[in-house]
């Protein structure tokens, strides 16, 4: 195995996608939050119909509880909008590129129609090298406590 050309070649589809969850934009954020709760997830993917518009994260829970917002207000008013994606023909390459470039944990995955098929996170990415290169990821030598230079604080 190659690691250059499998990253070119295989798509996010055999990258251990998630199946997506979508919510309409209209669903209070108290809804929200219960469904991130109940079902173990930390996102969900908002939609216009069938058209992804938005995703709401457990990070933008955080700020929104730090801050005190509006739990009743609609998702629409405080998702990030028109997420970064990939269409399911893209390479896992792609993806990566995406995620580490704009630091995101997660990408929504589209079909043709921008219609959310899948979710790409981190987790996925991971176990995609680990079973294509486990050699390479197994082998690597243990990092020794780094030592610091300066010290901590102004």
């Amino acid at each position: 195995m190659n690691i250059g050309s499998d990253l070119r070649t295989e798509t996010v589809l055999q990258a251990n996608p998630i199946p997506p969850v979508r919510i309409q934009a209209e669903l209070p954020v108290r809804a929200a939050l219960e469904l991130l709760r109940d079902i173990g997830r930390s996102a969900v993917l908002v939609c216009d119909g069938e058209r992804l518009v938005g995703i709401f994260t457990e990070r933008d829970a955080l700020r929104i509880l730090a801050s005190e917002g509006d739990i009743d207000a609609p998702i629409k008013d405080v998702m990030a909008r028109d997420p970064v994606t990939v269409r399911e023909t893209d390479s896992v390459g792609t993806a990566i590129r995406k995620m580490s470039t704009n630091g995101y944990r997660r990408l929504p995955i589209v079909d043709g129609q921008g219609r959310p098929t899948g979710l790409l996170d981190v987790s996925g990415v991971i176990h995609w090298l680990v079973d294509h290169f486990p050699s390479a990821v197994y082998n690597l030598p243990p990092v020794a406590k780094p030592a610091m230079h300066q010290r901590e604080g102004p």
